[in-house]
């Protein structure tokens, strides 16, 4: 399990989150919601280790979480140049050299399953075909944690649908969780567990999908705009 107590984080004096505090338990998918600007990607920095906090402590298992912890998490950023000289056979070479824990046969079965050429130049392909290969990378990785800034965004609904069904399929349901920050609520709630909702670099609400429909009578969308409107 992850566990963040009361997290800090500033640019300077800009404060983008504050105390935040949450845990995440393994066999999860959960969806990570907010306005722009509030600090869905410098939280999932933190928890991966890319960034450290100015205040507050992440432990995954009771051990804090460092730059080293990146042998245990898979972490995707949301950029779009993205080994953009390597082919996709390339960069999953590339992968292998780094991590212990990534199936070059795994990879190649996610790539497969989203047919996705990967023996072009990264820079050649598609935003589309670059995102499959993105998360055929990621998933590629045997860890307990993969965190996702954006996986779904500017591409199309074709292309969007496909990496959910990738999501799924390739997810141990019992040992791994997937966090991931999103915009494309709608279409990603179906395969969520729960929902964690930043407001102001602060965490509004943190439910399970389950109970947003049965005690709130609302679906993920409705939900999160109420959380907004509330105050």
């Amino acid at each position: 399990m992850i566990c963040a107590q009361h997290l800090a984080y500033s640019y300077g004096k800009k404060k983008v989150l504050e105390d935040v505090t949450f845990q995440l338990p393994l066999g999860k998918i959960i969806g990570l919601v907010g306005e722009n600007g509030s600090g869905k990607s410098t939280l999932l920095r933190l928890l991966a280790g890319v960034k450290t906090p100015s205040k507050g402590i992440i432990q995954m298992d009771g051990s804090k979480i460092t730059h080293q912890s990146a042998s245990n998490i898979a972490y995707l950023p949301d950029i779009d140049e993205f080994y953009p000289y390597l082919t996709g056979s390339e960069l999953f070479e590339f992968y292998t050299s780094q991590f212990d824990d990534f199936s070059m046969e795994k990879a190649i079965e996610v790539s497969e399953f989203m047919q996705v050429e990967i023996h072009q130049k990264m820079k050649k392909l598609s935003k589309g075909q670059r995102g499959r290969i993105k998360m055929a990378a990621t998933l590629g990785r045997n860890v307990s944690y993969y965190f996702m800034d954006e996986p779904f965004s500017g591409l199309d609904p074709m292309v969007r649908e496909s990496l959910i069904k990738g999501l799924i399929k390739f997810l141990d349901e019992k040992n791994q969780t997937i966090f991931l920050s999103t915009h494309e609520l709608h279409e990603v709630e179906p395969i969520l567990d729960a929902i964690l909702l930043l407001k102001d670099g602060r965490v509004d609400s943190f439910e399970t999908l389950e109970d947003v429909r049965e005690e709130w009578q609302e679906d993920a969308v409705q939900w999160m705009k109420k959380q907004y409107r509330k105050g």
